[in-house]
């Protein structure tokens, strides 16, 4: 016998529209409607697009600090540099300093993904500014960092 919800006794958590995690997703969500759109065009995924990025706005870096600012896990990350070198967007040679690591770089080819796809990229950066304005997008990025780093 299945028992209905209403059987139970209440749980001691806020609502789901009061959950700051419940909250950051569904925000997250809205926000990548229109990027996972244009991202259709470029034939990559959201986590190459933010992997370029990174190599892009940091240089070469070793695969775990790639994977650290790039928001994602070890072996996603690995697996999406070799679907990215494979596409000749990034190379990945042995680190110098310590052999059983990698270094990963992007191709001149990975940033002229980048360089193509920019200026959309930008549309949508300041559509999200112009429908919260300039200082609420800098207050929450601000907000986001603190939860970030506490």
């Amino acid at each position: 016998m299945t028992q209905d919800a209403a059987d139970f006794p209440p749980v001691d958590l806020p609502p789901t529209d009061q959950s700051l995690p419940i909250a950051l997703l569904r925000a997250r969500e809205r926000l990548m409607i229109p990027i996972r759109e244009a991202l259709q065009v470029t034939g990559l995924t959201e986590q190459q697009w933010r992997l370029l990025r990174v190599l892009e706005e940091f240089g070469p870096q070793d695969a775990t600090k790639l994977a650290k600012r790039a928001s994602l896990l070890m072996p996603s990350q690995t697996r999406i540099v070799q679907n990215l070198s494979e596409k000749g967007y990034v190379t990945r040679r042995t680190n110098p300093e310590d052999r059983r690591r990698q270094v990963v770089s992007i191709t001149a080819a990975g940033h002229q993904v980048l360089v193509k796809n920019a200026p959309k990229a930008r549309e949508i950066s300041d559509e999200v500014a112009a429908a919260l304005g300039e200082e609420k997008v800098k207050m929450l990025v601000s907000i986001l960092d603190d939860i970030i780093h506490m």
